[in-house]
């Protein structure tokens, strides 16, 4: 059956559970309002999404691991992203790894994500290429033949486009069906090329030890930590940590901790009343001691004071709350 959704959010903190077949954590890097956007197309067996981000951002996360998972960037002008390690460009494709990955944007970025389940993805190639594909692996980018590329971008955008502005045209079965055997024909076409063209492996080594930071992170998921804690408690030099956090997250690990505190202190400013806690008291709980630097950092960051997050209305930052536009199609 049928199904789109279109979003738009205005805070980071209720985009990422809203992505589809993954569990994210997204932290931006850079100050203003926060802005994204988000189309999910659910056909019978392809699901595909749209993201449109218009800040510079860090994040990590899993995906599922019954489903190959493509991504790729949408506009050839686009900036490079780093991907596990990997620099993307456009008219590359990704193939995701069901462990955790990291992703790193350096400014605006909008790209698609496509995904099969594994056992129909398995079926269709033996139909169309007479073969199997490649089995899992590490996360790994390469660049698929321009034409196979343009096809599964073109087709992917008009679903998305659909979706935006004409979602019962999209819903009637016999369009739903040519788009999705159109898309699934596009993504066994442009995986089939990672056999013949040069591609990138992301270092299992290396993200192993990005992962493992990210697994005590979500250990302590509401305790800000720091950098010594963490090498003492992974047996991991803080030399090594520095290395390879620089090589998945684009930064180093004291940046990706602090970027992590600040956004633990936002949500506990907008969980909080004025009359239940203060400023001062949350964000010396998150490990910031010079509130005049740390109110000039946050409002660089958030575009607003930390006063001002306080005293807006309470929320609860598990939930969608930032989400406005209504779910579209059939449900």
């Amino acid at each position: 059956m049928f199904r789109s959704r279109t979003f738009s959010f205005d805070d980071p903190l209720q985009y990422g559970p809203a992505i589809r077949a993954a569990d994210i954590e997204m932290h931006p890097t850079h100050a203003g309002p926060y802005r994204s956007s988000l189309v999910q197309c659910n056909l019978d067996s392809v699901w595909m999404q749209q993201m449109t981000e218009h800040n510079a951002r860090v994040c990590h996360g899993a995906v599922i691991p019954t489903r190959t998972i493509i991504e790729f960037l949408a506009d050839d002008g686009q900036a490079p992203i780093r991907h596990s390690g990997l620099e993307v460009t456009p008219g590359m494709l990704v193939v995701n790894d069901p462990s955790h990955t990291h992703r790193r944007s350096f400014g605006p970025c909008r790209f698609g994500t496509m995904s099969l389940a594994n056992e129909v993805l398995a079926k269709l190639a033996l139909s169309i290429l007479g073969r199997e594909l490649g089995g899992p692996a590490p996360v790994r980018a390469f660049r698929p033949k321009p034409d196979n590329l343009a096809t599964l971008i073109r087709l992917h955008g008009a679903a998305a486009d659909l979706a935006l502005t004409d979602p019962e045209t999209l819903a009637h079965p016999e369009i739903a069906r040519a788009l999705e055997q159109g898309l699934a024909r596009a993504m066994v076409h442009c995986l089939a090329d990672e056999d013949e063209e040069e591609h990138q492996v992301a270092s299992p080594r290396h993200g192993a030890v990005v992962n493992r930071l990210d697994e005590v992170l979500a250990e302590n998921p509401e305790r800000p930590l720091y950098l010594a804690e963490i090498c003492a408690s992974t047996g991991i030099s803080e030399r090594t940590m520095r290395a390879w956090c620089q090589e998945h997250l684009g930064m180093g690990p004291l940046r990706y901790l602090w970027l992590r505190r600040m956004h633990l202190v936002r949500a506990a400013l907008l969980r909080a009343t004025p009359a239940g806690a203060s400023v001062t008291q949350l964000a010396c709980a998150h490990g910031f001691w010079e509130l005049g630097r740390f109110a000039v950092q946050y409002r660089r960051l958030f575009g607003e004071r930390p006063s001002d997050t306080l005293h807006r209305p309470p929320v609860d930052c598990r939930l969608p709350a930032g989400v406005h536009a209504p779910v579209q199609g059939v449900s």
